[in-house]
């Protein structure tokens, strides 16, 4: 009897845990075989700029080449402080011999072991260290620069692609809107026709719109899925996400001047400020470069112990001295290194005029840009508003038996060219505010 209930009881609490380890099903989760749905999220362009600048390669890349450009600084700067090293050195020798051939030196070699410590310091180079170190920080200042542009030429990518996707989908919500009303005129139609009021033309011809309409939708919807590719890549996303993406606010129908468009792109667009302190850079480098020619001088001591030694040497050794190092004659290098670093001064130089002016042609194009997509704002809500009227017209006419289906098709075109120029003009003038903004310096 006792055994039956101890079997029970372990069969009991094995049916226990096997209820505690199967997972309960619960009504939201996903059934075997059903594809897996993916949550669109939702995205703002703020949004998607901080995400783009915490993910991107682009600017990791530039980050890092900043933090490498630092670190030259401080190899740089090592020149002012000591230069300490340990030394040990072991010598095993026959009786009596003598150093004779090579270097001048002292020629004689004992038995002995020893170790010490050795310092050199410079005292002065006359400013060739203190202007590679200026050359240095200022080309690290370049790098940070850099990295200013790597994040403006990130964020407005994010910009375009942002501005892209939504375009897209306006452009879809039109598709869509113009394949329903052409499906509900093609079905009208052929009601008539089944009742002998129009005739198998008109048909054919309502088909063939319908048709056409269908065709924009299916672009449509391409446009709107690679919209959402491209948008993933910009933001630095590995797999490609769907976004469902908040509307903008509409951008200010304002422009500055070109002038002062142009003004405020020489005093803040990256790329001037990175050139401007590699042309700095360059000329102190230069000034270092002449200093090869003036004396080093540096001072130098060892100091340490012989605990196995011949009789000769003693138990402890200590020297300090210092040296005068005067450049004589090198073959010219000296001369030429000046040389290259003059000539590559003058190269930064003219690079900075050349961008100068590349840069204001493009501060000029992105705001005509701007300038026009602005003006198509007003000019696409009009000509919306007509070609709907047109259409209605058109609808009116057909419907009264006063045009034929030509008409009306044409009037049916013209209003979907209309949706879609009206859908794109906003994001457009948002898209050339952003180039704009990039050109001037101020997206970042």
């Amino acid at each position: 009897m006792r055994s039956l209930l101890r079997i029970t009881f372990f069969t009991l609490c094995i049916l226990l845990m096997a209820c505690l380890v199967v997972p309960q099903s619960s009504p939201a989760s996903q059934m075997p075989g059903q594809p897996s749905r993916q949550v669109p999220a939702r995205l703002t362009l703020d949004e998607a700029h901080r995400m783009a600048l915490q993910n991107h390669p682009q600017i990791q890349a530039a980050q890092s080449a900043a933090a490498a450009a630092g670190e030259v600084t401080t190899q740089v700067r090592s020149a002012y402080y000591p230069n300490v090293y340990g030394s040990i050195t072991g010598v095993e020798t026959d009786n009596g011999s003598r150093i004779a051939a090579g270097f001048l030196n002292n020629p004689s070699v004992f038995n002995r072991f020893a170790s010490g410590v050795g310092l050199e310091q410079l005292v002065t180079d006359f400013g060739r260290t203190q202007n590679l170190v200026a050359s240095a920080r200022l080309q690290a200042q370049a790098a940070e620069a850099d990295v200013n542009f790597s994040r403006a030429d990130v964020l407005l990518t994010v910009d375009l692609a942002f501005y892209g996707a939504l375009r897209a989908q306006a452009i879809l919500t039109v598709a869509e809107q113009t394949v329903k009303q052409r499906q509900t005129a093609a079905d009208q139609i052929n009601v008539l026709a089944q009742n002998q009021r129009k005739s198998g033309l008109d048909v054919s011809f309502a088909n063939v719109v319908l048709g056409e309409a269908r065709l924009l939708l299916v672009k449509a919807q391409n446009d709107v899925a690679a919209s959402q590719a491209i948008l993933s890549e910009a933001l630095g996303v590995p797999d490609q996400q769907k976004f469902d993406l908040v509307e903008v606010q509409a951008a200010a129908p304002t422009l500055p001047t070109m002038d002062e468009a142009i003004a405020q792109a020489n005093q803040l667009r990256p790329e001037i400020a990175a050139l401007r302190l590699e042309v700095d850079s360059a000329q102190h480098f230069a000034t270092a470069e002449r200093d090869l020619l003036l004396p080093t001088i540096s001072l130098a001591g060892v100091a340490g112990v012989v605990p196995y030694r011949q009789p000769q040497l003693p138990e402890a050794y200590s020297a300090a001295g210092f040296n005068v190092h005067i450049p004589i004659f090198n073959g010219k290098l000296y001369g030429a290194r000046r040389a290259e670093a003059d000539d590559r001064t003058r190269q930064a130089q003219a690079s900075l005029n050349d961008l100068q002016g590349k840069i204001a042609r493009d501060v000029r194009l992105a705001w005509l840009s701007a300038n026009t997509a602005l003006q198509n704002l007003s000019l696409t809500a009009q000509l919306f508003e007509a070609a709907n009227k047109a259409l209605e017209l058109a609808q009116s006419r057909y419907d009264l038996g006063l045009s034929n289906i030509v008409e009306l098709n044409q009037a049916q075109l013209s209003a979907a060219e209309a949706g879609i120029a009206e859908a794109s003009a906003k994001y457009d003038y948002a898209t050339r505010l952003s180039e704009l903004a990039y050109q001037e310096g101020v997206l970042r």
